[in-house]
């Protein structure tokens, strides 16, 4: 037995003490539909770990996620439906069954060419289970909105249906086209139209991402603690000067507040 497999063995052993009779109360409670919030929770914060760049978190949040596997598949077991041999089973069969390229005699020669591999096998593989044959029904209606236009869109262009790769000129001008829609439709203060219209720039916005090879999740989870991070420092600044007799943050005019976010803004570049 490797190292790994020891530390593997163990994980699954400590879930199985945890929801054994005698064991923890609250793991003995968990049901699988308890667990759905803290898997999708875990795996942001992993996702959060990653953006910061930050690898003792990115290392502790990893066994997090793991351990919420862990615990589905011993929910499972005691269910009678299947335990984590069998999850361990079935991703190595699909790894090696969705690499022919690499298992078998099928050749890729790029990137692209493999991801269009991935879909046909995948589309067996829903046409053996008498599933949906759409290239698009791998993707979950429940992922968040803005990775589920990425994921739409990447399916989508796995089957030519994208815009030219070389030239990026074409995106931005539908992205300035969409938002003169959604200027048009502000102008009417139509609040339906809004919605659509603001969903279009949205979907188009990720799309220029995904063609730029930019994770528009990333993107924006940098943008948001890029706010925080500015929008503290305000805070902090501005009560360090209401102790000199300066006026707190909410008593400023809106272009006091421009002046000290930009502020705020030079002083962390440095």
């Amino acid at each position: 037995m490797t190292g790994m497999e020891h530390y593997f063995d163990e994980i699954v052993n400590i879930i199985e003490r945890l929801r054994a009779p005698g064991g923890c109360p609250w793991d003995r409670k968990q049901t699988l539909e308890t667990l759905r919030t803290p898997i999708t929770e875990e795996a942001y914060e992993l996702a959060d770990a990653i953006t910061r760049g930050n690898m003792d978190a990115v290392k502790e949040e990893a066994g997090d996620v793991l351990l919420q596997v862990v615990f589905v598949a011993s929910l499972a077991r005691s269910q009678g439906a299947f335990e984590m041999r069998d999850v361990v089973r079935a991703i190595c069969d699909k790894l090696i069954r969705r690499h022919p390229h690499v298992f078998g005699t099928a050749d890729a020669r790029d990137a692209d060419e493999v991801l269009r591999n991935w879909e046909r096998i995948k589309k067996e593989e829903r046409r053996e289970k008498h599933e949906d044959l759409s290239i698009l029904a791998g993707v979950p209606d429940g992922l968040p909105p803005l990775l589920k236009a990425n994921r739409l869109q990447g399916k989508a262009a796995h089957v030519g249906f994208d815009w030219p790769k070389g030239d990026s000129a074409p995106l931005f001008a539908k992205l300035d086209e969409e938002v003169g829609e959604l200027k048009e439709a502000a102008s009417r203060g139509d609040a339906r139209d809004m919605e659509d219209e603001l969903g279009d720039v949205l979907f188009m916005a990720v799309n220029l991402a995904r063609y730029l090879k930019v994770d528009p999740d990333a993107a924006l989870s940098r943008a948001c603690a890029k706010f925080k991070a500015r929008f503290q420092l305000m805070e902090r600044m501005a009560a360090e000067e209401e102790k000199d007799g300066g006026k707190p943050l909410s008593g400023r005019t809106l272009e006091e507040l421009d002046a000290l976010w930009d502020r705020a803004k030079e002083r962390l570049k440095h």
